[in-house]
This record gives structure tokens, C-alpha cells and sequence, in this order.
């Protein structure tokens, strides 16, 4: 089946909202005018239930099928921005400078809006709807605060759907895979302590930047030499900082930065050898090392029988050419891995087009994708409660 007429009816004023979320970008938790907007929107819908402070500051809205003794599907969007400064120039440009819907979150918040609007008319399926409006993806774990709110027991959530828009991809396509679809997540902080001295005179110092430099390229030992190369990887030093003076050895320095593995077993070992690798130096040098270790989401992994269902869902939408079912896996992490951990699902990557990069200043979602989001959120609801 196409795109839904009224789905392409929708798109002017499904992008409408999109632009006035764009204008008013809000940071993790603290989505207040967000999640007000989506309230004020799934109330005048007509949703039976609107759940206001889930997860601190997520929105659930429940949508009664025509026969409401089915079963109940969640669909998953995100509401926050990112602390960027935009410089795409559009008249709809955030209006919050150094805030910025960098990575779609407006539209995907606009598509499951224009979704519970069709729904809530149509009621064209048995069972419930539960629309989920989710803060704080980036990097706040918000999925997680929602789920521990006990949003999948309180709305008795029995499959949950999430999708996330993708630059490159072209407009109109899909993409996803069972199992492991993006990684696990982890931040470390490396505190290095030496003495400090005159440049002139380093050998009465324990230089604390040699040190580190140390660190920064024993750490790329771990995906290189000490893990399978078939294996998914990623150990990334992202920051530097030590000195302020021309002609002072700096007393201390620190490094931080990222690990992303697809499998629990990788993130443990990449864990155990970056404490080994900071024992070792300390040792070496003569300094203390004091090692911060943040384990952070869990592997986004797609349970096999939903992934094909989202697949076929897709595939009636868009033609089976247009759906990729077997893509590698993203190294980004995502929290919607925690929704995945509670209940059975999948997420499906939708196209952008060639826009810029997901988190690049330059970034905007592309709004002819409203109409493909929506259809497909529409039917995979509709299929999964077949009436």
C-alpha cells in the first residue's frame, strides 16, 4: 500500500508544527514548551489518555481502537535538541542561540503527532495506541527514566516501535536489521596527576602531557591489538587538556572520551583493558591515574520477529526495492535500547535525503519525509491491531 492519502494531505501542517518545534529547541530534560505543545495537541485530538511527567517530562497519549480488547503497541518519538549553535540560514531557524534541532527530533515529534491525529479520526483497529513522547535521547537517558516510571506495566505496552530519520538515505526509503542495530555506549574521564616544574628542567617533573599523549595512543591498542577485528570497536580520546603556560610543566592534565562495542562481552573486556592500560602507565611514570568509567545505553537490539514485521510494514509503503532489511550497524548509541530491553520491537531508520549530517550546524530535517513517516506509522499500528 502507498502513502496515505490523508498522510500527504497532512504534510503542510504536520510540517507546520515541525518548524515551530524547530524555532523553540529545548535540551534534554528540561523540554517544558515541548511537551506542552504535544499535550495541548493529543488532547485536541481527541486521545482518550494524555500522561503528562513520565520519564520527568515525557507525554504518553493512548488512543482507543473501535474494539478496545486488544492488545496495546507503543510508538516511540524524541523531543530534545542539541546545545548547537545552527547556522542553516532558514526563516524557521532556532530561535535560541547555542540550542538547535540537530538531529531531526522536530520532525520526528511533528510525524507521531500528525500519526495520533489520523489514528485518533480513524480508530480503525482494535486494541490501544500508545504514542510516546520521550526527552532527553541525547545523552540523558530518558527512555530509561520512562521505563522506569513504569510506563510498558501502567499502559500494558506488549510491543514497542521506534524510528529515527537518516541522512544519505533517500527520501521515501527504509532501513534496518535484526539484532544489534546501534552500540553500547560509554564515557570515560582520565585524571592524571604529576608534578609540576620548570619547561627548562623537565627532568625534575613527572610531565603529566607525555603522560598523557602515552595514553592517547595505548588506548588505541584496545580495538587494534587486543579485540577480535571482527568485532565492533570504537575507543575515541575527544578530549585534551592540560597547561596554561608557555614555560610551566603542567601539575596535571585530562583526557575523556568514548567507547561503542555492539556486544556486552566487547564492552566489558575494552572496559577491564582501559584500566589496565591506566594502571600501567601510572606504574611507568611515577604518576597517579584516576580512571571515571560511565557505562552508558545498552545496545539498540532488534528483536528478529518484530524487525521483519516493521520491514513488511515499511515495504507496503514504500515497495520492497525501497527497504533496506539488512544494514550495517550504526555506532551511534540510542536510548530507545532501554524500550527494546522492556518489551519485544524494533527500529527502523527512515530517509532524509542529502541533507547534512546528523548533529552538523548545517543540519534540517527534510519535511517531504512527513508524509512516508506518518503512513507508516499509521499502518504499522493498523496492521499490528488488525480490527
Amino acid at each position: 500500500m502507498p502513502i496515505l492519502n490523508r498522510a500527504a494531505e497532512m504534510q503542510e501542517e504536520v510540517a507546520g508544527w515541525r518548524r515551530r518545534l524547530h524555532q523553540n529547541p529545548e535540551l534534554n530534560f528540561d523540554v517544558f514548551e515541548t511537551a506542552a505543545f504535544v499535550t495541548e495537541k493529543l488532547k485536541a485530538f481527541g486521545c482518550d489518555e494524555v500522561v503528562t511527567g513520565l520519564g520527568k517530562t515525557g507525554v504518553v497519549g493512548i488512543i482507543r481502537g473501535r474494539r478496545g480488547d486488544g492488545s496495546t503497541i507503543g510508538m516511540r518519538a524524541d523531543m530534545d535538541a542539541l546545545p548547537i549553535t545552527e547556522i542553516t540560514g532558514k526563516p524557521y531557524a532556532s530561535g535560541t542561540p547555542g540550542k538547535m534541532h540537530a538531529c531531526g527530533h522536530d520532525g520526528h515529534t511533528a510525524m507521531l503527532l500528525g500519526a495520533a491525529k489520523y489514528l485518533a479520526e480513524t480508530r480503525n483497529f482494535a486494541g490501544s495506541v500508545a504514542v510516546i513522547f520521550q526527552p532527553a535521547e541525547e545523552g540523558g537517558g530518558g527512555g530509561n527514566e520512562m521505563v522506569k516510571d513504569g510506563m510498558m506495566d501502567r499502559f500494558s505496552i506488549a510491543k514497542v516501535f521506534g524510528m529515527h530519520n537518516m541522512p544519505g538515505l533517500p527520501v521515501g526509503q527504509f532501513a534496518l536489521k535484526p539484532g544489534a542495530i546501534m552500540a553500547a555506549t560509554a564515557e570515560f574521564t582520565i585524571r592524571i596527576k604529576g608534578r609540576g616544574g620548570h619547561a627548562a628542567m623537565p627532568h625534575g617533573t613527572i610531565d603529566p602531557v607525555v603522560i598523557g599523549s602515552q595514553l592517547v595512543g595505548a588506548l588505541q591498542t584496545i580495538a587494534s591489538r587486543n579485540t577480535d577485528p571482527v568485532e565492533s570497536l570504537v575507543v575515541s580520546v575527544t578530549k585534551f587538556h592540560a597547561g596554561d603556560a608557555y614555560n610551566v610543566i603542567p601539575e596535571t592534565a585530562e583526557l575523556a572520551g568514548t567507547v561503542r562495542t555492539l556486544k556486552k562481552e566487547v564492552a566489558k573486556s575494552a572496559e577491564q583493558r582501559l584500566r589496565d592500560v591506566c594502571a600501567g602507565i601510572a606504574a611507568t611514570f611515577g604518576a597517579e591515574i584516576v580512571l571515571d568509567y560511565d557505562a552508558n545505553y545498552p545496545v539498540t537490539f532488534n528483536h528478529p520477529e518484530e524487525t521483519v514485521f516493521a520491514g513488511d510494514v515499511a515495504s507496503g509503503i514504500a515497495g520492497e526495492a525501497q527497504v533496506h532489511r539488512a544494514i550495517q550497524p550504526l555506532m551511534g548509541g540510542e536510548d530507545f535500547s532501554y524500550m527494546l530491553e522492556a518489551r519485544p520491537g524494533a527500529f527502523i531508520f527512515i530517509g532524509n535525503g542529502d541533507s547534512a549530517g546528523l548533529h552538523h550546524p548545517a543540519y534540517d530535517f527534510n519535511d517531504e519525509v512527513i508524509p512516508h513517516g506518518v503512513s507508516y506509522w499509521v499502518k504499522l499500528a493498523e496492521t499490528a491491531l488488525a480490527a
